[in-house]
């Protein structure tokens, strides 16, 4: 069975499905992706994401405010710590640093990554991390404040090898997304092969960065399959490997998922 460890789920665009959140699921399920990752850009917008997701046993959620949301200004501590109890919340995040859209927010976003690391510290939970043009302070933040118990994951990661290895030393995965498939990406693909099957995870990020052949579509969990098939390719091994390693280290990292799939591919 395939994971599809980050994805937005309240940001998709349903019409192909005439609006109806069960029959997208359905459609992942026939391409045998079992569970989904919901993940939290907003804490204004996560009242009702959560909501949404709560009814389908096979999507988890996560809580946290992404980097580029710096309208919503300085994130609570003890709000995200109180999120962070909730039935089905296995991860803080996205939060991390983005450098290339919003230099003039560095201070904001620094501050507020501080507060997502630590509050995962003291819930137990892993981070999830994005990061652009933020190389060294998204790593220096991590080591100072993170917690190598909890762990996290650099997730859609298109960054340089020597960053991937800086972060798995801080027992972090690394997330690859469709973007591995796109004609340009040729020096992620190395990245790709670099990284040890054992560290890695496979998302979708939808509704954003469809795969190759289905780019310039809108994204959604099934399309993850094609995620797996790239890697495969590229290490030269089977799709069903890839499934069974990436979902154990997927229940491995959010250990409050339930593994009732028994890692079949």
């Amino acid at each position: 069975m395939f994971i599809d460890s980050h994805c937005h789920l309240d940001k998709l665009d349903l019409s192909g499905y005439d609006h109806n959140f069960a029959d997208m699921l359905q459609a992942a399920t026939e391409r045998r992706v079992s569970k989904m990752l919901c993940v939290s850009i907003s804490l204004q917008a996560f009242e009702a994401m959560y909501q949404s997701i709560l009814p389908w046993s096979q999507v988890y959620a996560s809580v946290g405010v992404h980097p580029l949301h710096t309208d919503e200004g300085e994130v609570d501590k003890n709000q995200l710590i109180e999120l962070c109890q909730r039935e089905r919340i296995v991860a803080v995040g996205e939060t991390g640093l983005d450098y290339y859209y919003q230099q003039d927010t560095v201070e904001l976003q620094q501050a507020n990554f501080i507060t997502h690391l630590e509050v995962a510290g003291e819930s137990g939970l892993p981070v999830i991390v994005h990061t652009r043009d933020a190389r060294e302070d998204t790593l220096r933040l991590i080591r100072q404040h993170g917690s190598a118990n909890s762990g996290g994951v650099l997730h859609c990661f298109t960054e340089s090898w020597e960053m991937a290895k800086a972060a798995m030393d801080e027992n972090y995965l690394i997330s690859f997304s469709g973007i591995i498939t796109f004609r340009n990406a040729a020096e992620l693909r190395e990245v790709v092969q670099q990284v040890p099957l054992e560290s890695m995870l496979i998302e979708t990020d939808s509704p954003y960065l469809a795969p190759v052949p289905f780019r310039g579509k809108s994204n959604e969990p099934k399309y993850v399959v094609e995620v797996a098939k790239c890697i495969a390719e590229l290490k030269g091994i089977a799709v069903e490997e890839v499934a069974e390693v990436t979902s154990r280290n997927f229940h491995r990292l959010f250990s409050r998922v339930e593994n009732d799939d028994r890692l079949s591919a």
